[in-house]
Parts: structure tokens; sequence; C-alpha cells
């Protein structure tokens, strides 16, 4: 076991005594060690029942002849971190999750991992460390929130950002608001739409690393305690196998997941993370996958903030393998990879039902022909861009009109909020990407606010920042190469006209080329906004969007 190298021989007597310290036995010790990674805090509302899954985990693992250890993992709230200096510090967490991770799974050679994430960020940071550790791991996340009810509707946090909005324009009362506020959020777990934790969540399902419901049963189900039991004894099955994350995250099994998100009308963000995710495992993902993974899967989910539906529909519905089973009518899915059930991705749906077509569509039946997400490119986003298009309404999928520009997402804010956006124009937010954030911050708060002055099927948002699972609208976000590098956002000028066709992939800026190098040449890089600290360093090492937002070594000049 790998674990013998901290337990076992004379030279590992002082390491035994530390194990004594804290108060493990020596039969303890004999049987394989398992790094408990439990992301469980007191201010993320998807992680307060953190701690009641890692028991749960202990406990299978300890059953099925493991020793369970637990270690910590970080975790931000977005929404909590949302529209101030805290939102620059929410990407940024993704790496050091995975750093840290790496660090103590390493350091304390555990024989295998239960990864316990659920919001965010804390995903695809340990799907990285998982895959760079690559020693046998499940994961088993919190689950998703249950929905709110507000006037006899349900309602999300996506909808407590537009009231805001609403308020603003003064559709809504300080009373309306306040109703909101103290309904939309009623249960712990992950915000209860598709967005970025459940997208991540339900795509770990997807990639094999997660058992089947892992995305979809709710944080306060019993059933999420006994699939995290599960969790704990389906780790030392593949301690006993040697079936490692890269057997499992392969090239194939990355596919299926952006075939998947394509399915469910995913975050945004996926397209960070999976590019992150392919990098860990030597896979050379280019976003374009996305257009050509597109164009032949069919939009089957409409979840919040795109439709009616929510989370716990979806799980009742069937969940990730129903889905996973309607694409696979059209053989659409690699079905020989493998799982951390130990079967391969085609057994585990084998006998998955659509048990309501109102919330998965039958593929014969879908939304749309093609899938949730595009990549947008032309003279604006050379490297590409990134829309949530199944959240787009039809009179926004082609557009055409003046730029509205500003260099930070406090101004654009100001602007909506002060009335002096109109029907017809395109908000360019910049300098909020990887470096000129730094830190790529999501713009929920302008979406929101567009939509809460009634704008959301009139105007457009772009930027090189990104946008939350929550946004929805004409928001098209990772515009690359970013304006901190000198991409073409940067040159953009107020009153320039942006045409934006989402169904022909394309973006751009409707200015001659020779006055855009004209611009080009009197541009000047901008002072760093942050030179210390984390988000110092991070900037100087993060790529663009169109990359995964992932760190690399500064080449010397």
């Amino acid at each position: 076991m790998r674990s013998d190298t901290v337990t076992k021989g004379m030279q590992q007597a002082p390491h035994r005594s530390l194990f004594n310290a804290l108060g493990l036995t020596k039969e303890e010790l004999e049987r394989p060690l398992i790094g408990v990674v439990s992301s469980y805090n007191e201010i993320v509302p998807g992680h307060m029942n953190l701690d009641k899954i890692t028991e749960a985990v202990k406990l299978g693992v300890a059953m099925a002849g493991g020793t369970p250890i637990m270690v910590p993992a970080i975790a931000v709230c977005d929404g909590i971190a949302m529209g101030h200096i805290g939102m620059k510090y929410s990407l940024v967490t993704r790496d050091l999750i995975a750093d840290s991770t790496e660090a103590l799974a390493m350091a304390h050679q555990f024989d295998g991992l239960v990864m316990i994430p659920n919001c965010d960020k804390n995903v695809p940071g340990l799907l990285m460390a998982a895959a760079r550790v690559n020693i046998p791991t499940v994961f088993v996340s919190g689950g998703p929130m249950l929905a709110g009810y507000v006037k006899g509707e349900k309602r999300s946090l996506s909808s407590m950002f537009e009231a805001v909005g609403s308020y603003a324009a003064g559709k809504f009362t300080e009373e309306d608001v306040c109703e909101f506020e103290n309904k939309v959020c009623p249960t712990c777990g992950s915000c209860s739409g598709m967005y970025t934790a459940n997208s991540m969540n339900c795509l770990t399902e997807v990639l094999g690393m997660g058992l089947p419901g892992n995305g979809t049963i709710p944080a306060v189900y019993s059933a999420r305690i006994q699939l995290a039991k599960h969790a704990g004894m389906q780790v030392m099955e593949l301690v006993r196998n040697n079936i490692r994350p890269r057997d499992i995250m392969t090239e194939d099994a990355i596919l299926n997941a952006l075939t998947v998100d394509m399915a469910l009308g995913c975050s945004t963000n996926s397209m960070l993370h999976l590019p992150a995710i392919a990098h860990e495992i030597g896979m050379d993902f280019e976003i374009d996958f996305a257009n050509g993974i597109s164009e032949k899967t069919p939009n089957l989910c409409h979840l919040a903030p795109a439709g009616p539906t929510y989370m716990e529909d979806l799980n009742e519905a069937g969940g990730v393998p129903a889905v996973m089973n309607e694409l696979n009518k059209k053989g659409l899915l690699h079905t020989d990879c493998l799982t951390v059930t130990g079967k391969t991705v085609g057994e585990n749906i084998a006998g998955a039902v659509n048990k309501n077509p109102e919330v998965i569509r039958p593929i014969e039946n879908p939304y749309t022909p093609t899938g949730g997400l595009a990549v947008l490119k032309g003279n604006l986003a050379p490297d590409g861009s990134v829309v949530k298009r199944s959240a787009v309404v039809d009179e926004m999928l082609v557009h055409e009109g003046p730029a509205r520009v500003f260099d930070c997402e406090e101004d654009a804010i100001a602007a909506i909020k002060g009335g002096k956006i109109n029907a017809g124009d395109v908000v360019v937010i910049r300098y909020e990407g990887p470096k000129g954030g730094p830190g790529m911050r999501e713009m929920l708060n302008p979406t929101s606010a567009i939509a809460g002055m009634g704008l959301g099927s009139s105007v457009a948002l772009i930027t090189d920042g990104r946008f939350s699972g929550a946004s929805r609208g004409a928001s098209i976000g990772h515009i690359s190469p970013e304006a901190a590098v000198g991409g073409p956002i940067a040159l953009v000028e107020e009153g320039d006209i942006i045409k934006i066709n989402i169904p022909e992939l394309s973006i751009r800026l409707d200015v001659p080329a020779e006055v855009l190098e004209e611009r080009k040449a009197n541009w000047q890089p901008r002072e760093p906004r942050v030179k210390t600290g984390y988000l110092a360093r991070y900037a100087a090492m993060v790529t663009s969007g169109n990359r995964g937002a992932i760190l690399e070594v500064p080449k010397n000049n």
C-alpha cells in the first residue's frame, strides 16, 4: 500500500508515533489510509451540511475496511462574494484548492481519497487535484438546494438578484424584495438551478468520478447521506482494484462531459473548468470542440435560469443517468468509459428511465437540435467567447447595436441602474479577465440588473470576465484575448457597432481593420490593479479564458 511509506518498518517509527498522537490504533494503521477531503465551512450555504456528509463517508470507509482521515479544503460562496472585491477571489481558489489538496495527499501518502465538494470552484479544483495525484478517488457532493416559493412560484437565487434590478426600475417595492430575500434560498445546498455548482456536480457524475445521483439528490434528502456512505465503501473497492482517476477521466470521458453539458444547458463556467481538468490529464482542449459537439447534441433541459424547472425536478425525472440514456439513443456518448462504480458508462445508464418528459425532453423532441452552449469567434474575439444560448431569448440570437463601454463592473452597474442603458445597446465590460481583473469576476449583478430593468430581450452584454450560471440573456463572456493583454475588446470605443450572430457563431466589431490597427498602435497596457499577494501572483501566471484560465510559469524573456 502507498501508506506503507509512513506506517511500516523501523524507519517509520517516528511517523507511527505521530499517528499515535492522533489516537490511531495499530489495527487502523494496518488498513488503507483514506483521505476524506471535506470542504465543510460555515460561510457557504452549500457546505453547511458537509459535516454530516463527511461523517457518513467516514462510516462507509470504515465499514469497508479502511481508515478514514478527514483533511480540509477551502471554498468560497460566489453569491456572497458577488459584486465586490471578493469576486476577484472566486475563480482563483480553484487552483488553491487543487494545489493544497495535492500537497495534503502527497505529504501524507494516502491510499485513496473521497472528495466532498459542493459549490462552484471547489468541484473543478478537486477534480484537478484528483487527476494530478492519481490515486483511487470517489466524489460525493453536498447536493443541491430545494427551490424556494415566492408568490406561488418556484424561485431561486437568480430571481433574487433580478428582484433587486426590478426594485431599481421601480417595478418592485421594498416589501417585494424582502419576500424574495426570505424565501428564495430555503435550505442548505448548492443553489437550486443549473448554475455552476450543480453543473459541475452533474458533470462529475458524467466524468465517472461520482456515483449515480451525485449531481441531483437534494442536500436535505436522507438519500444524500446514504450516497455518502456508499461513496466511502466504494473507494475501498477502487483501492482494492487499483482503479485511478486517470483510468476514468480519459479524453473520451471529457467529451462525454461536454456532450451532456450541451444537453443539460450547463453554466458557461464549465467552459473554463473542463479545459482545466483536461489539461491535468494531458489533453489539449480547444474550446472550439464545443461547437462541433453542440451541432449534433440536442438541448434536452431548461432548468433555471433558462426555464421553470429546478434540480429537484431533474432528480425526480431520473437525474443525469436519464439524460445520458436519452443521448445514448442516438449514440452520442462513449459508453465504454470506466467509472467509479467499477462499471462502464453504458452499464451504469442501461436501466435509466426518463420519468418526466417535461423536465428531460425525449431526444426526439428537444428544446433545440443544438446544444446549450456556443463558442463565438470574430474580430472582437479571435480566440473565442462563450454564450449560454439556451438561456437567450429568440429575438436576441441575432443582434447589433452601439457599444456602451465600461472598464470595470461597478461602472456598468451604475449606468444600468441609473437608466443610462437603452434598448438595443451592447454593454461592454472589459479589464475584468483573468489577468485584468485579476480573477475574472462573474457578472451576475449586471446581467440581473439588465433583466430586472426589463431590458433582457433588447440589450446584450459582452465581457472578458465571466458569468454566473445564474445569468441569462445575451451574455457573452470569456472574450479572448482579454483587454489586459491588448485583445480587440480593449480597442472598442463608445458607439462602435457590435454585431452578434449566435446561430452563425459570430461576434464582430464593425470597425475597419485599418482603424483597429491604428487604435492598437496607440494602445498602452494598464497598471495592474493588484500588485501584492496571491492575486498578483495569479495574474502573473494565469492564461486566457479560452484556455481555461490555467496557471503556467511565465517564460523568461
